[in-house]
């Protein structure tokens, strides 16, 4: 009956455990104050604080964009949700295209032959097209500016934080 174990490394194992121990030891050094710290070069220094000023003002415009699109908190988090769970936003009328229909609807029944009729239906017209440009413009803004800025945040900022978190664990 033979079983064959995995190859193991004797020589790698003690050469990894001396490694975590140092490091344990330094880490521990640095804490306790009885150690200097391994500084940062300059450049390197400002290049993370650079780093982590863009990452705060990209969060801080997404999140201001977004509550100036959809100011309301409900549909907010709602359209977060279908977002994740992969189905398409519902369509909701805008209060310029709730107010337009609630102005059409107003100016036929006065009538349209009454003067306070056709105005309102006018302008319940006017109200709708300003509703379906707000609409295009929330989704091309939300295609063209707000999703960049997402992907640049869960994509390149993601890698320099992991990146610097693995230099972090290796100084």
């Amino acid at each position: 009956m033979n079983i064959n174990l995995p190859s193991f490394n004797v020589k790698n194992l003690i050469k990894e455990a001396g490694h975590s121990l140092s490091r344990a030891v330094q880490l521990t050094e640095e804490k306790l104050g009885t150690t200097e710290r391994t500084e940062y070069d300059q450049e390197f220094q400002t290049l993370a604080e650079h780093a982590d000023a863009t990452k705060l003002w990209t969060e801080k415009i997404v999140k201001s964009t977004e509550s100036v699109l959809v100011p309301n908190p409900q549909n907010r988090v709602e359209d977060f949700i279908f977002e994740k769970i992969d189905k398409s936003k519902p369509q909701r009328l805008s209060n310029l295209e709730h107010l337009a229909l609630d102005m059409i609807e107003a100016g036929g029944d006065f009538g349209q032959d009454v003067p306070y009729g056709q105005v309102l239906i006018k302008v319940g017209q006017a109200e709708q097209k300003l509703g379906h440009c707000e609409r295009d413009f929330i989704g091309s803004t939300s295609i063209c500016f707000t999703q960049p800025l997402r992907t640049f945040l869960e994509g390149d900022m993601k890698i320099i934080t992991k990146e610097r978190g693995l230099l972090e664990s290796k100084r």
